[in-house]
């Protein structure tokens, strides 16, 4: 084990602490709107764009702006301040291809061409991965009292941060090498050649990059923390009742054994409901593995539609 700091950081060594936020582009803006405030986020208008935060928290998670199809636009990390002259040099130790910033996009930090050739943005940013394992509460009721819920006074199911990503990639493997020299993380589990599931080095959920099998780039979902079995089944039963699916859930993954509920949005990828999920502290050297097929995805739950890994966005030109 390496030694850490006080804060949970893990010393001597670079590496990415968070995913800051993702970027997107969608065909019909008020149809995201419509989409992920009921799915509990705070969205938000800023110049032309939608802006998607956890309510009560000031970090901003994702930026959408209009586009002809839904499109992963880019993927923005943080690093701490004292490591950005640091990361520079090892990008550029690295051979990467530094990029301008996509149009109308700030500036800020380090802008590259990624693995499949997606836009990276590596910035100074407060750390938005937590430090550990998140609070989960088993709700029950004491002998004697009832733990009935009426559905009229269903409470309102609000995510409280970005858990993670998961992204389409062509080559699993070359990937798991791409992310682990250019940005620091590390592999936690595996299940070759289809998934691949990536932490970061200063204390994050069992991943923070997940990688899914594809003929091209894009993004299959993102995944949102929440505090109960419980708000996991009831927000997806919100968003079933409003029409949107096929979904899959309620179930329980076998790596990073997290409880989850994957909602279909408007344009065939998905956002997740997930509580519960392994975590890996600043001074653990996770013991990652490659996992049997059957090993790899849930342990129970429905069987997943046959469409689940079907990658909807298109080809880049």
């Amino acid at each position: 084990m390496n030694q850490k700091s006080s804060s949970g950081r893990r010393a001597n060594v670079l590496g990415v602490h968070s995913i800051d936020h993702f970027a997107l582009e969608v065909p019909d803006l008020e149809e995201a709107r419509k989409f992920y405030t009921l799915f509990g986020l705070d969205v938000r208008d800023k110049n032309g764009a939608l802006e998607l935060y956890t309510v009560g928290n000031p970090h901003r998670w994702g930026v959408l702006n209009q586009g002809g199809a839904k499109r992963l636009r880019y993927l923005s990390f943080g690093i701490y301040a004292d490591e950005m002259e640091a990361f520079s040099a090892h990008l550029d130790s690295c051979g990467v291809s530094k990029i301008d910033a996509p149009e109308g996009v700030e500036s800020n930090g380090i802008w590259f061409a990624g693995f499949d050739g997606l836009p990276i943005n590596v910035r100074v940013a407060d750390k938005a991965t937590p430090s550990e394992k998140s609070h989960f509460t088993f709700i029950s009721s004491a002998p004697g009292e009832s733990g009935a819920i009426p559905n009229s006074k269903a409470p309102k199911v609000h995510p409280r941060r970005l858990s993670h990503f998961a992204i389409f990639t062509t080559d699993v493997n070359a990937a798991i090498d791409y992310y682990e020299k250019t940005l620091g993380l590390r592999l936690s589990d595996k299940s070759e050649p289809a998934v691949a599931f990536l932490h970061g080095v200063h204390g994050s959920d069992h991943h923070l990059l997940a990688l899914v099998l594809s003929d091209r780039r894009g993004m299959h979902h993102n995944s949102w923390d929440v505090g109960s079995v419980m708000e996991v089944g009831l927000g997806g039963a919100t968003m079933a009742r409003a029409g949107y699916g096929p979904n899959w859930g309620l179930g329980q993954h076998v790596l990073g054994a997290n409880y989850f509920y994957y909602v279909r949005d408007p344009w065939g990828s998905f956002s997740e409901y997930s509580a519960d999920i392994d975590f890996i502290p600043s001074d653990v050297d996770w013991p990652s593995a490659n996992h049997a097929p059957e090993d790899s995805m849930f342990l129970w739950g429905p069987d997943p539609f046959p469409e689940f890994i079907q990658n909807t966005e298109p080809a880049e030109a």
